[in-house]
């Protein structure tokens, strides 16, 4: 697609990982086999079971519009000019479970309308599910988003191809370029790595200084005057709002020396802090976006059930964050619905702590029914 030039400020959307595999696949109308190869539950139809005891029935044979729920009329009501994602599954019915893993996702590529219905623009691939069901599973996923014309980043049948950013062309000759890599500390396989034959992720073996080298050599290649730069990256564990000292210096140095106009952080289950530097928005880690989890005990003070819809704006010519709204869901029965005033409360005020260090928090506007960033020279909005 091509974005229309304009004046006003250029709004995406993003969010945290979508976990279509498991149960989310088999309440599709074409769900692979159920059969699972994890220490404790071998049948993806257990995870929707689960779910139903804690929630109430959920429809099989659903409707690929189903999962979406009420963030399909939100976004359209807010018009991003492009929609992005990470998807964290592989989408095949072909290949073999990865050895030695103990999850495996995969979604059947004919359940690929579920993205269809989200409209999604563009996906980023550099996580630790993409390879689970072998590199013939990524070839079929890879196939099956090139044929759905969705943009690809971070994975492909070579490194020069995982290192490739999507291109989205934007008025007057710009574009964006989305570049997605994925860390050995959120539990990518070094064995996934992409090499200049053979095909994998855009890996990084840690998110140290030494990282920023091939991600800075990828986007000088591809960068021309006028971009717009996106860096998907999946990076730490999946419990806990600490952020490492490293992953803030990674950002800040990409953005200082690459141009990075805004860093996309995924891997936690549940959304941490945020921070601007130099007027680039750093997202830490956006949480789930969708996921099967319903049902499963552990963690729940995190409450991974609450999940947002990132809203940036950008400025079109120089890539700075203009406003930063976020739209608060809640997964139930394996579908998203607006979360209530007290969860997007309790979301509020959890991000305002864990962005305290960083120099941001965040407000609840319940008459918008959306938070909102503030950071250091901002004005609070007012409600």
């Amino acid at each position: 697609m091509v974005v229309p030039e304009t004046e006003a400020a250029m709004r995406l959307f993003l969010c945290g990982d979508l976990m279509t595999g498991r149960g989310i696949d088999q309440i599709l109308p074409h769900p692979c086999d159920p059969a699972l190869f994890e220490p404790w539950v071998r049948d993806a139809r257990d995870y929707v079971r689960l779910a139903e005891g804690k929630s109430g029935p959920i429809p099989r044979n659903a409707d690929f519009s189903y999962p979406w729920g009420e963030a399909l009329g939100e976004l359209d009501r807010r018009a991003p000019l492009l929609r992005l994602v990470n998807l964290e599954t592989a989408v095949t019915a072909a290949g073999s479970p990865w050895p030695v893993k103990g999850i495996h996702y995969r979604m059947h590529p004919r359940n690929l309308e579920l993205l269809r219905a989200l409209k999604a623009d563009g996906c980023a691939l550099a996580n630790n599910h993409v390879l689970d069901w072998g590199t013939e599973g990524l070839e079929q996923t890879l196939q099956s988003l090139e044929a759905a014309g969705i943009g690809i980043a971070g994975a492909g049948r070579s490194l020069d191809e995982a290192a490739s950013p999507a291109v989205f062309p934007l008025g007057a000759g710009g574009r964006l370029l989305l570049f997605a890599a994925g860390a050995a500390t959120s539990g990518v396989p070094s064995d996934w790595a992409a090499r200049e034959e053979r095909s994998g992720v855009f890996y990084l073996p840690d998110t140290g200084e030494a990282a920023s080298r091939p991600l800075l050599e990828a986007i000088g290649r591809h960068r021309r005057p006028g971009d717009r730069v996106l860096l998907s990256v999946h990076w730490g564990g999946n419990w806990g709002y600490r952020i490492p000292a490293e992953h803030r210096a990674l950002a800040r140095r990409l953005i200082e020396e690459g141009g990075v106009d805004l860093i996309w952080g995924h891997s936690s289950h549940h959304p941490l802090g945020m921070e601007v530097h130099l007027g680039r928005l750093i997202l830490y880690g956006c949480g789930d976006f969708l996921n099967d989890y319903e049902g499963i005990e552990g963690y729940e003070q995190y409450r991974s059930e609450l999940c947002l819809m990132y809203l940036p704006a950008l400025d079109p010519k120089s890539g700075a964050l203009e406003e930063l709204t976020l739209v608060p869901f809640r997964i139930r029965r394996f579908r998203l619905q607006h979360a209530t005033p007290g969860e997007a409360r309790w979301l509020a005020e959890t991000l305002s702590r864990q962005g305290l260090p960083l120099g941001t928090r965040v407000d609840w506007l319940p008459r918008q029914g959306e938070l909102r960033l503030r950071w250091e020279g901002q004005v609070a909005p007012s409600s």
